[in-house]
């Protein structure tokens, strides 16, 4: 690398295929969540990198460490621009996916003890409207009340709610 910043083109060739396979695997290794067709993508941007950045190494210093931080940036950008998105096949783990429903959550416990302190009605239309998503028409309807009286009773039974979970900290 020394030779190939002094200007020596064959030197720099030689560098870059010597680095490539340790570069290659080291890349598998830490791009592990990626696709294995990006592998070599990054491996490319590397190169390149390597290429464009080599005037910041001082030329004392081991290049190893200072390509290994080259690569090691590289690959964070190559999951970065993926995203939060993992892609794994799903046919290894099927059956694993149909478990049996597990005990009720503790949030889902704490919401059945609250509706159980409050009237019958106004747990009811809690239920209804913020638990299972229906719109307040709909519920007041179930519940044979005019849409104004639940929303009135919904408001009321909100903070209602709220005031016995303050008291239950």
């Amino acid at each position: 690398m020394t030779r190939a910043n002094q200007g020596d083109g064959q030197a720099f060739h030689c560098f870059l295929t010597e680095v490539t396979p340790p570069l290659r695997s080291l890349i598998r290794a830490r791009g592990r969540g990626l696709p294995p067709d990006l592998h070599e993508d990054v491996l490319q941007e590397v190169l390149l990198a390597i290429h464009l950045k080599r005037g910041s190494w001082d030329g004392v210093s081991p290049i190893r460490p200072w390509l290994y931080a080259v690569a090691r940036h590289k690959v964070v950008d190559a999951f970065r621009k993926r995203g939060r998105q993992i892609h794994l096949p799903i046919d290894d783990v099927a059956e694993m996916l149909e478990a049996e429903p597990g005990p009720m959550p503790l949030a889902a416990r704490d919401a059945d003890r609250l509706l159980g302190m409050i009237d019958d009605r106004s747990a009811a239309l809690v239920r209804a409207v913020r638990i299972e998503g229906q719109s307040t028409e709909d519920a007041a309807e179930e519940l044979g009340v005019s849409p104004g009286a639940a929303r009135v009773a919904l408001h009321r039974a909100m903070k209602r709610l709220s005031e016995l979970a303050q008291r239950m900290k």
